[in-house]
């Protein structure tokens, strides 16, 4: 299931750390992530196909350089399933509660 490689990518600060990257500056090469980082290029290699995996980042090669984009679209989609429909029933709660205070 898409959804459990997503969560096992994001499980890792690693992980969480390389999106953080991506996100600051998309298009970046395993060398310019890796001076942000406190690993070996094998394992930021090892942590980027887990991510690659779970569709949380995709690659392009341009020229001898490979450049790593985040897509933030499973994310949304772990958000949409899992948060939102929490959050729908907390802003109601609070909704109600703000009218009931206020008396409207």
């Amino acid at each position: 299931m898409d959804e459990d490689k997503v969560f096992k990518a994001l499980a890792d600060p690693s992980r969480r750390r390389l999106l953080d990257l991506l996100f600051e500056q998309n298009g970046q090469s395993l060398g310019q992530l890796c001076e942000h980082l406190d690993m070996a290029r094998q394992s930021a290699t090892q942590h980027l196909e887990i991510l690659e995996a779970a569709n949380l980042v995709s690659s392009i090669k341009q020229g001898r350089v490979r450049l790593h984009y985040i897509n933030p679209v499973p994310i949304h989609e772990v958000y949409e399933r899992w948060v939102r429909k929490f959050e729908r029933e907390r802003l109601s709660l609070l909704h109600e509660l703000k009218t009931q205070l206020e008396g409207e």
